[in-house]
């Protein structure tokens, strides 16, 4: 198995597959409607809505920095605000989580090993690989959170 295969596999459990720890993060938003994914259900710290919304930030930027595109990750980019507080709106960043993991995926799947300890964008001096990974990493960080948040509602 390739290392950019063994990678797609990670990054799959932590959105919507086996996960080794626990829920993946689709599964943590499966039944989770607009008015609970809108609520600061702790204090100080963001809802699930702006979490989902981040999430989805960061693989449409991942996925640019890996084709080689210079970004400049402005606040908004990073996270994105709910201007609608529709459940429809809700069903909508849900939608846009899914296809921009699915667009992400896509450009991951077209790497070869070989250019995975290549630095794909200036905005930052990690390497493919190490971009990847973090994205997984994030992917868990943001579930745990969203599952204290469900916990919390």
């Amino acid at each position: 198995m390739s290392e950019v295969s063994r990678i797609l596999d990670q990054m799959d459990r932590a959105f919507s597959g086996d996960a080794w720890h626990g829920p993946n993060l689709m599964s943590l938003l499966g039944e989770v409607s607009a008015g609970d994914a809108l609520k600061h259900s702790v204090a100080g710290a963001h809802s699930i809505w702006e979490l989902v919304n981040h999430v989805a930030a960061w693989n449409g930027i991942l996925r640019r920095e890996l084709e080689g595109e210079a970004l400049e990750v402005t606040t908004e980019m990073d996270w994105p605000p709910v201007r609608d507080p529709s459940e429809s709106a809700w069903k909508q960043s849900l939608e846009n989580l899914r296809q921009s993991r699915s667009s992400l995926r896509k450009t991951v799947e077209r790497l070869r090993d070989d250019q995975l300890n290549e630095k794909p964008a200036p905005r930052t001096e990690n390497s493919r690989y190490v971009m990847l990974h973090g994205l997984v990493q994030h992917d868990l960080y943001h579930a745990g959170q969203i599952a204290i948040l469900k916990k919390a509602l």
